[in-house]
């Protein structure tokens, strides 16, 4: 098991603390002994032979790259040697190395040298390049070929159930654990099956709260799904059924051969002497809890409604009804006139406006709301103040409209690029994982030729990647199809008004318990999740709305429909059904998660937005509960099935051959209401739409020069590059006589000249250039956006708005949606608040400006007094305070703070890298040829 070292050198692995010391040093080797004496699934492969490519009209020109790498299982012999040695697993973190090396490599980047950063991404193994040839469970009708240099599978079959099978049996090779982890997150079961740490309390109780499904209902979810879908539908179900055996197949290989994931040893699960202990068969509804994760983690944009209407009293208490709501439709940004926008061509597509006259609105009376609990009965560990404040946290990721948009899309119109066919560079920002969320495979079989992403378990077909001559990614699009009702109670606190009758809530529940293991020694603990369910959803607050005792519920347009768009991805797979951008429009309308979809093969480019949007009442605001009353209902409801009327397609953002297209999770199109707030002036697509706009407006676009305007907005600080320049304009509006004020705004001045980037100096220093700019910065921000708001909005309205939109979200900051270390940053902030008021403070002209200038009372003076005072303030707070340090890093290590992390989901472990705001999965595409 040689160590795979990657192109740079990695931070160094940390023996996680949970690990006891006999796991460590010289006496991992006793124990690992004798565990290399099991057969291996290597040996266990027959001689390798390689895949022979099918109609793949790429001609070489399609790449791709997924860190850490295509291994996400290893035996308990290979997870120690980790822990003691640092060493890999086979393929384990081979595209760690690349990925990382593009942030300094790409000034230079050719055509040629796309590969020294992305792998190949044709269809097949090359001539000489298969590393091993398996036949799963015997069967003649499927082969698995992976390659040498990552190990991808290759799955080749004659029948449509020899090739899932073998797409079930591959998937289980390479993420089994991950796979047992994520069924169990989907049912709220975390805790009881992998170890009772606080990050795992809060796991569970963030997806539970949202997705409540009793095992009946997750069945009833598939079978619907088949059974809506027609003769697809029957298809999708035979290859769920089919997907299974062959994980199920892997599992019974991989426990009586002995090389089953590891952490089923530490966790408790197996013995490693006796190999006594079982690894749990998957079922269809395994298949759907799996699916409601992934689908609330990426898919589900809305929510938040009660925060925006506590911070709308806010504003009504602090200006009085008619201007406080003026001041904050300001700050919402519904349409701001100067977002950045993935359809440009001016074509308006309205949704969720805000109506004329708002009907059925049911805002809380002032105090009166109060959070439903979710954890009861706790003992144990679970009622530690760490528990606790992992629940809090839980259930504010839950509760809010910010949710992780993450991934990005650059796409260009063959009309302005060199070759004259369209080029792409596009993938979803899933996060750092170890291992990963999402897997690469290629399928070959009847009805099915893809190569690409998928998350693993739901892997029966490529999720994101490409056909024979196509390709396709996604980002998240973030559009409102949850709303929260308010529902009048009535009997007591557990029985409300449903059309006129009092109606029981449903009360659904589990108790999770755990004890310490290996692999988590948190002491023993359990609680009680308990929801409560009404027609409309689960209780999320309780209230009092005039007086009257209300419950606030969220309804999901996708809940239980978790598993209802198998049958766009399985179109997406078939040659026969996409045979150009009008069909793979197609197919994405049948994907019912809120998703901004592209497209592009050798003539043309297309997007789509995907989402069952629901036909709101007339007259509802969506961005405020409403009555839970038939008059407020969407359209056609059906409580029984959550069925209504969605917005047609032709209602959806869609374009076919525009001149280009970008997307960083920003406004899709004119008039397009997303739920999360932020959609302004300033918003991290401007950081793509600045560059591609200019690669277009000079024409000759290549692979090289798209992935060149990525990588480069990738290492750039938004607040830098679009929003110091005013700060300093105000700033250097007088001259700065402070000799601290004055050394500040030239360091500034110096980084902004050089680029706004955080890079380093040379690849693997690990020392940012311009790293004391970047500390003041940092350090800056927060108390330059209090400074300039908190004395015109007053404490109540400030904090209130915080609560709807983070102050900021750096590469090292933990308080975002996405945590630190994570990569994606720049989603959540205030920077176009900070842009607007500026500049009108400035007297420049400013559309869709804020309802007050805030900055200094709107008097430039006092504004450049507040920003001068603060500025001094941040110049002189040590790199210590501005980085505390962490689990992963020492106090003041600046690179570090920003650094990406693996984090571990077994027991593997990486180094760090250095940070780049970029898509996790990523493809480059041009095709020069098409069927």
């Amino acid at each position: 098991m040689p160590r795979r070292t990657p192109h740079i050198a990695l931070d160094r692995l940390r023996t996680p603390h949970r690990f006891p010391g006999f796991l460590k040093a010289a006496s991992v080797c006793v124990l690992i002994a004798g565990l290399l004496s099991p057969l291996s699934q290597a040996a266990a492969a027959g001689a390798a032979t390689e895949a022979t490519a099918a109609n793949d009209y790429c001609g070489g020109q399609c790449s791709d790259i997924l860190p850490p790498g295509q291994n996400g299982n290893a035996t308990l012999a290979q997870i120690l040697l980790n822990q003691a040695f640092g060493t890999q697993p086979s393929h384990a973190e081979d595209q760690l190395g690349p990925y990382a090396d593009l942030a300094k490599g790409y000034p230079a980047l050719t055509d040629a040298k796309i590969n020294s950063f992305f792998n190949d991404a044709s269809f097949g193994v090359p001539s000489g390049q298969a590393a091993s040839t398996v036949k799963p469970a015997g069967r003649s009708d499927v082969t698995i070929v992976r390659d040498k240099k990552t190990g991808v599978p290759h799955i080749t079959g004659t029948t449509r159930y020899g090739t899932e099978f073998g797409a079930g049996y591959a998937a289980a090779e390479d993420r089994l654990w991950l796979m047992d982890v994520f069924r169990h997150v989907g049912r709220g079961r975390l805790t009881s099956f992998a170890g009772g740490a606080p990050a795992n309390q809060g796991l569970e109780q963030e997806f539970w709260r949202n997705a409540p499904y009793t095992e009946a209902e997750l069945q009833a979810q598939i079978d619907g799904a088949a059974a809506r879908g027609g003769a697809r539908g029957q298809q999708a179900l035979a290859d769920v059924n089919a997907y299974l055996d062959g994980i199920n197949a892997y599992i019974d290989a991989s426990d009586s051969g002995r090389y089953f994931p590891g952490e089923y040893v530490l966790t408790g699960h197996k013995d490693s002497i006796t190999n006594a202990g079982t690894i749990e068969h998957f079922r269809t509804t395994d298949l759907v809890a799996l699916a409601s994760v992934v689908g609330a983690l990426f898919g589900s944009g809305g929510g938040g409604e009660v925060n925006n209407a506590l911070s709308l009293l806010a504003a009504q208490s602090k200006y009085g009804v008619e201007e406080g709501t003026r001041v904050w439709e300001s700050f919402r940004e519904r349409n701001d006139p100067e977002a950045v926008l993935t359809l440009h061509d001016g074509k308006s597509y309205p949704y969720a406006v805000k109506p004329d006259n708002p009907q059925g609105t049911a805002l809380p009376d002032a105090g009166s709301v109060t959070q439903e609990p979710l954890v009861y009965d706790r003992t144990g560990s679970a009622a530690t103040a760490a528990a606790k404040s992992a629940s809090a946290s839980a259930a504010q990721s839950a509760l809010s409209s910010a949710r992780r948009g993450m991934s990005n899309a650059l796409v260009v119109s063959g009309r302005h690029t060199a070759s004259g066919h369209p080029v792409a560079v596009f993938g979803p920002q899933t996060g750092y994982f170890a291992p990963q969320l999402l897997m690469l495979q290629e399928i070959q079989g009847p009805g099915l030729s893809a190569r690409g992403a998928s998350f693993a378990g739901l892997s029966m077909y490529v999720e994101l990647g490409r056909g024979q001559d196509y390709s396709w990614s996604a980002t998240t699009s973030g559009q409102d199809i949850i709303d929260t009702y308010a529902v009048e109670l009535c009997q007591d606190d557990y029985h409300y008004l449903y059309r006129g009758t009092c109606t029981a809530m449903e009360k659904v529940q589990q108790t999770n318990s755990w004890k310490p293991t290996v692999a988590d020694g948190t002491a023993a603990g359990s609680y009680t999740m308990r929801a409560w369910r009404t027609e409309y959803g689960p209780v999320e607050y309780r209230a009092t709305v005039g007086g009257k005792k209300v419950a606030y519920t969220t309804l999901r347009s996708s809940f239980l429909h978790e598993a209802d768009s198998i049958i766009g991805f399985q179109m997406l797979n078939d040659p026969d059904f996409v045979k150009g951008p009008e069909d793979f429009q197609r197919a994405a309308q049948h994907i019912n998660y809120t998703f901004n979809w592209f497209y592009a093969d050798s003539r043309h480019t297309a997007y789509y937005n995907s989402g069952d949007n629901p036909v709101r009442a007339n007259g509802v605001d969506a961005e405020f509960p409403v009555w839970a009353r038939p008059a407020y209902e969407w359209r056609d409801w059906d409580a029984a099935t959550n069925t209504a009327d969605y917005t047609p397609p032709s209602a959806h953002p869609n374009s076919v051959d525009q001149d280009y297209y970008i997307s960083w999770n920003n406004k899709q199109a004119l008039d397009y209401t997303a739920a999360p707030w932020g959609e302004g002036s300033v918003h991290r697509g401007d950081l793509l739409e600045d560059r591609v706009r200019k690669l277009v407006a000079a024409g000759g676009v290549t692979r090289a020069s798209l992935v060149k305007a990525m990588a480069d907005a990738a290492l750039a600080d938004l607040r830098g590059e679009d929003v110091l320049p005013g700060l300093l304009k105000v700033i250097n509006s007088s001259p700065v006589t402070d000799p601290t004020a004055a050394a500040a705004v030239g360091r500034l001045q110096t980084w902004l000249t050089a680029g706004a980037r955080r890079t380093e100096t040379s690849a693997g220093s690990k020392k940012y250039a311009d790293a004391d700019a970047i500390r003041i910065l940092d350090a800056w921000w927060p108390l330059l956006v209090r400074a300039e708001f908190e004395p015109g909005l007053g404490s109540g309205l400030y904090t209130a708005l915080t609560a709807n939109l983070p102050v900021d979200e750096s590469p090292s900051a933990g308080h975002g949606p996405t945590g630190s270390h994570a990569g994606s940053s720049f989603q959540y902030g205030w920077w176009s608040y900070v842009d607007k008021d500026i500049r009108a403070v400035l007297g420049e002209p400013v559309q869709g400006p804020l309802a007050r200038k805030f900055c200094g009372g709107g008097d430039l003076g006092a504004c450049r007094d507040a920003l001068i005072s603060t500025l001094k303030q941040a110049a002189g707070t040590p790199a210590a305070r501005v980085y505390p340090g962490d689990d992963q890093c020492s106090a003041g290590d600046q690179w570090c703070a920003d650094s990406i992390v693996q984090r571990a989901l077994g027991g593997i472990k990486h180094g760090r890298i250095g940070w780049q705001n970029r898509p996790t999965y990523q493809q480059v595409v041009e095709y020069g040829g098409h069927r």
